[in-house]
Formats: structure tokens, sequence, C-alpha cells
């Protein structure tokens, strides 16, 4: 009787304190929601508050900590559409399922699997159905089965959706304005401050029956933009992140999110309705899943970039999209100035947040993160080498009506063929590998373009056969063609896949690797990187330097201030070194991690 009266208090005080975390969550959202909705009554915004908790319902026993790592030294993450590699005999995502465990089970985390639903265009960034998993692809137990081994970031393209779905033919056909789920403007209104990623019109006409009606589309006018201000749109959203996670999402990626909230007068990107449904989604998800991470993809300057971590209460990880246009340019020019710069520039985040650290990706290499931190000479001279290098560029419009390049699409492998001074060159792997290892040493989260450990080159049929920019850097590949280059130790995709394997595996076990571990840069010629990475719960330190030339670089150790005396390890190669007074010779693009504790 005594063990059942226990039990039944312990019952009691679980279900008093679920009551507790309800009513603190609910009135919390009932007060972000506030920020959103202005013109909604109190008794209005709880209702939606509570729709939303029924969509999504808590699942915790208490609130998660802000400033909690949700991650290890050992995360990486792979990006990869569910297609990027086929055999014609299984669904694809059982191809990819089997092709990580062959080859990248041991060196990674987390694999973003590029949006695997049915979709329009825009190779799946125009989704018909959230809820169903390309059939060409495979089916929800495929994607299940790839989250019994990874972490699976799943896409959450909710800025728009495709002009064939059933949400869009419903708002044409519907008379209920709570079925209005997507942005009106009127084609006589001044939208000339709207900030545009692409060059064709705003506004798509469109006829419902209603009448005649102009619909936003930000991107193309098969990717109809959603209305955000409609909160039966935002509760059936969080419904489909609900569905996500009964499917296996532990990482969600907000794509465009930067462009979710609109206000005619306004610029229509970063607006504070955006952010604050950002912290809304976040704030449901880590109740629902406490290991829920939230990424924003917001493909802007760094300052505007930064400011979607909140106070550690919007994104998790933002995409540090500043690196790949400065890491392009500094292995391109041999120099290195611009990218130590910027490097000095950025903060060291608080426990909770993370820069995700790619340089390659489905798409191009952004422009826009560059601007203010490159002369508009140096990218000129960058897009001249991307287009002899056989990629292409990809302009947006400006309020002025001009247009500007807001991408360089090419294949990562490509673009690092040569240099400004040479053009191609002998040090074509070497410098490939060198920059994934300065992205594999610098504070943030590594992520790695599936096209990148497999050295893939332009693929300009393609290109040719869509007439898409960015499919120059969409290659699939046939299994069986790459299984025997990846059996062929002279080709691109063995050596590469092969070098950064190894880095990675050294990565992973060096706690000053940890993605919040302290970075400092380190005054050095221009033709070199360095910086220092230090944990302090280890103590390791790592001094990490680079040759970004393609000549030879010669440095003393006494020159690298190292902070103690005593033995220090290379670990690319093992190589120790004792006495100030030596010297370290780096050959075109190569690199040294010295730490003064090795992990193994």
């Amino acid at each position: 009787m005594k063990n059942g009266d226990a039990t039944a208090r312990k019952q009691d005080h679980d279900n008093h304190e679920n009551d507790n975390i309800v009513q603190h969550l609910r009135g919390h959202l009932t007060e972000s929601l506030s920020r959103v909705y202005k013109h909604y009554s109190h008794s209005q915004l709880e209702q939606i508050a509570d729709q939303l908790l029924e969509a999504m319902p808590p699942k915790v026993a208490k609130s998660p900590k802000a400033h909690e790592n949700l991650w290890t030294e050992k995360e990486v993450v792979l990006i990869t559409y569910g297609d990027s590699i086929v055999n014609h005999r299984e669904p694809p995502l059982e191809v990819l399922r089997q092709f990580l465990k062959n080859h990248l089970s041991d060196v990674l985390t987390t694999v973003h699997i590029l949006p695997f639903y049915p979709f329009t265009s825009d190779d799946g960034f125009s989704v018909v159905d959230y809820c169903q998993v390309n059939p060409q692809l495979g089916e929800w137990e495929h994607v299940e089965k790839l989250a019994e081994d990874f972490h699976i970031m799943f896409d959450a393209v909710v800025n728009h959706i495709s002009s064939a779905s059933r949400w869009f033919q419903t708002y044409l056909t519907s008379q209920k304005d709570d079925n209005l789920f997507f942005t009106e403007a009127s084609p006589h209104e001044d939208t000339s401050m709207v900030t545009r990623p692409r060059t064709s019109p705003l506004l798509r006409r469109v006829d419902t029956v209603r009448g005649e009606r102009y619909v936003w589309c930000t991107f193309s006018h098969d990717q109809v933009d959603l209305n955000f201000g409609n909160p039966n749109l935002f509760i059936e959203v969080v419904k489909v992140f609900q569905y996500y996670l009964d499917h296996g999402a532990s990482w969600f990626r907000l794509d465009a999110i930067a462009f979710i909230w609109k206000e005619l007068g306004t610029t229509c990107i970063n607006l504070p309705e955006a952010h604050e449904l950002i912290k809304i989604m976040r704030l449901l998800l880590e109740h629902a899943h406490p290991e829920a991470v939230v990424v924003t993809e917001t493909n802007v300057p760094i300052h505007e970039n930064l400011a979607y971590f909140g106070n550690a209460n919007e994104a998790h990880v933002i995409y540090n999209f500043s690196l790949p246009p400065l890491l392009v340019h500094s292995l391109l020019s041999q120099d290195a100035s611009y990218l130590k710069k910027w490097l000095l520039s950025l903060p060291n985040l608080q426990d909770g947040t993370a820069y995700l650290n790619f340089i390659a990706s489905h798409d191009g290499i952004g422009l826009r993160p560059a601007e203010g931190l490159l002369p508009d000479e140096e990218i000129d001279q960058m897009k001249q080498h991307v287009k002899a290098s056989g990629g292409y560029l990809t302009d947006r419009m400006l309020p002025t009506g001009d247009v500007k390049t807001y991408e360089m699409n090419i294949s990562l492998f490509d673009a690092l063929s040569g240099t400004f001074e040479a053009g191609k060159d002998e040090f074509h792997i070497a410098r490939f590998v060198s920059a994934y290892a300065i992205a594999f040493g610098l504070a943030g989260i590594p992520a790695v373009y599936i096209h990148s450990f497999l050295a893939t080159p332009n693929d300009h049929e393609r290109y040719e056969r869509t007439g898409v920019n960015r499919a120059v850097n969409r290659h699939v590949w046939n299994a069986d063609e790459l299984d025997a280059l990846l059996d062929d130790q002279d080709s691109n995709q063995y050596q590469v896949l092969q070098q950064l394997k190894k880095l990675l595996r050294i990565r992973c076990n060096q706690p000053a690797f940890h993605p919040n571990a302290a970075q400092h840069i380190m005054h050095l010629s221009s033709n070199l990187l360095g910086f220092h990475r230090h944990d302090p719960v280890s103590g390791q330190k790592i001094f990490a330097i680079y040759n970004m030339s393609r000549h030879k670089q010669d440095l003393s150790v006494y020159d690298l201030n190292l902070s103690s005396l005593g033995r220090w390890t290379n670990l690319v190669n093992g190589e120790c070194y004792f006495d100030p007074s030596e010297h370290i010779a780096l050959a075109p693009y190569e690199f040294v991690w010295l730490t003064d504790l090795y992990f193994d």
C-alpha cells in the first residue's frame, strides 16, 4: 500500500509539474504572438497559443536550458540530395543509406537530406506536399531508416509552396478568409523597397473565385509565398513540423526564412516579426523534442545573419554564409588578408549557438555575404575566374531596377583548380583539401556537400538539359561508376574522399576543435592563415597554420608564439617540435595542426 501511495504521489507531482510547464509555455507563446499579431486581442492570442500547443504538445518535464550545446567536436553534417547517387535497382534513399554506411558512417553524425518531397520546380524547393516523400526517391520508411543511424536534418521550406499544391488550389477556389494562406498585393502598390533574390517579377496574377488577385512570389511564379500574417497558416506549418518529428527529424533547416514576413514600405526581409516567428518555432520544438536543432538559412550580410541567434533563443545554428566566398577568394588570390580581417570580426559564440561552416552546397557561392568584406574589383576577378573554370553567374534584381550577381554557380572542386596568378596547376587536390582543412579547423560545425567528398566536377550536360545555372553543381552519380572510381587509388574521387575522411577522424577526437572552443586569429603574413583554438576543460590547445599559396612558405616555431615549451605534435602527420628555433617548411597548400595534448 505504501508503494502505491508513493507512486500516486509521484504521479500527482509529475502531473502538477507538467501543468506548470504548459501554463508557462502558454504564457510565453501568448507574449511572443502579441509581437507578431499586433491587432489581435489577448484572448485571441491565447486561443492561437492553445492551438499551437495542440499541434505540437510539449513532451518534457522541464524547460530546456538556453545555453546548452547540443553538439560536440564529433559533429559533422553531410549535405545531399536524396538522389545524388542512384543505381536504378533500389530507391535512391536506400542507395544513399548504403553509400553512407560503406563510406562515411565513421565520420558523420548528421545528414541533411535536401527536400525529398514531391515538387514541381527548383530541384525540390517548390514543394507540392510537405507530408509525402517523393515516390521517385522512396518512402517514409527509407527516411526513418536513415534516422536510425544519423541525426536527420529536414528542410522546412515554409516561406513558399508550389502553385500545384493542395493549399494553393484551395486558395484559388475558397470563399473563406481563413483559407487565404497566401500573400497578396496590388500591382499598383509600391514594392520598390522589397529585397529581391531573383530577377523575375515579384507578383503573379491569378484568377480565383473571388476575382483577380496578385500573389507574392519571392523566388519564382511556381513558388508562391505563404502568408504568416494568417495565424491559421502558422498553425498548419507547426503541424507539419510535428509530422517531421514523428518521422525522424531532429534538425530543422528553415529555408529562406528571412523572407517569411511581408510588410509594404519595408525591405520585407529580416523583419522583427520573422525573428519572433522563429523564436516561437524553436520554443515549440525544444519542448516537444529537447534535442531538436533549429538552423536558419539566411543568405544575407554577416551582421544580419548573426541576428538570427537572438539571445540564444532563436536559431541554434546559422549558416556561415560569408565563409565560402572569402575562403575561395583567399585561395585563388593566395592572399588571406580579407579572410583574416573577417575572422577577426567574428564573435566567439555563447554556448547553445554555433556556426555551420560550409564552403559548398547545392546552391552557388553566394556573393551577398561578401558585400562590404571584399572590394568590388576582387569580386569581379573571382567571377571571371569562375566563368573561365566552367561556372555560371546568377543575378538578382536591385530596388533601382539594376541587376547584380547573386551567386557563382560552379563545382567547388573545379573552382579551386587553379589561381588568379597561374590558372590551372598541379596543386588542384592540395588546394581543395586545404580549403576543407580550414573549414574543419574553424570554430563551428563543419558541413560537407556530398559532391565535395566525391570531388565532383561541373556537370555541363545537366546544365544544358535543364537551363538552370545551379544544375552544374547538382550531379547525379551512377553508384556503380562511382564505386569503380572509389576503388581506383589514382582517381580524384578516391584521393579526396580518403584525405577528407582522415582529417575528420583527427578532428573529431580533439576537444579544442569543439564548435564552441575559443578561437583567436594569428597575425601572420598574407600568404598564411593561422588561428589558435583552446578547450578550457581539457586544456588542449591547437595552432592551425595553412599555406594559402602555390609557393613554399617557411616559418619558425618561435614566431608562432606557442603558449608553452615542450613537445608540440602536428596532428596531420605526427611530426613533433621541441625547440623554438626550429623551422616549419610548408609546401604549397600544406597545413599543420599543432597541439600540446594529443587525443587519439
